[in-house]
């Protein structure tokens, strides 16, 4: 879900760059937050509103609101839009009091 190819904009290759997102293996590559490399994965529910349990995403990408905190090699609330992606990253998902969401 990247745009690979565009009539004015070059797209340099960059290296890629595993992370693990739920127990599972994903990928990103160099200089994309967190956020940015789920959203191109297709993950778009990052965490939950804190009273009605809504599913949030990706909404501002400058760290001024809480939608993509997540748990990041067991730090809880980390705003993800703002993280860049490292080798290696264990991201879960987190219920709002820091528990992991299955």
């Amino acid at each position: 879900m990247r745009i690979t190819e565009h009539p004015i904009l070059s797209f340099p290759e960059k290296k890629q760059i595993a992370f693990v997102i739920d127990g599972k293996e994903g990928y990103g590559y160099e200089g994309d937050t967190i956020a940015a490399a789920l959203h191109a994965m297709g993950i778009r529910k990052l965490s939950h509103s804190i009273h009605l349990k809504r599913p949030r995403g990706f909404y501002c990408a400058i760290g001024n609101c809480a939608s993509c905190n997540m748990i990041v090699d067991g730090v809880p609330n980390v705003r993800t839009c703002v993280t860049l992606l490292r080798e290696g990253m264990v991201v879960k998902t987190q219920e709002n009091k820091g528990e992991i969401h299955d």
